[in-house]
């Protein structure tokens, strides 16, 4: 079972992306990372490092802080 902060970020990583009319194959394009690890991670079923965190913010044009639902000041 998926980690309900896991389930979190993965629908906020989600809500980003079709935000921006993206595919999860142009969003894993554009972060340099594999479209089932995407699936993944918007499933809650992965646990994502910080690397591929700042990887997924970059391409979303976000701060990695908006991923896990922090407003920016």
């Amino acid at each position: 079972m998926a980690n309900l902060d896991r389930v979190k970020f993965g629908k906020t990583v989600r809500r980003l992306r079709l935000e921006k009319g993206w595919t999860q194959e142009v969003q894993a394009d554009r972060a340099r990372l594999h479209p089932t690890y995407i699936g993944g991670i918007e499933r809650g079923e992965r646990n994502v490092g910080l690397d591929n965190i700042i990887r997924l913010a970059r391409a979303l044009g976000e701060h990695p802080a908006a991923l896990f639902g922090v407003a920016q000041k």
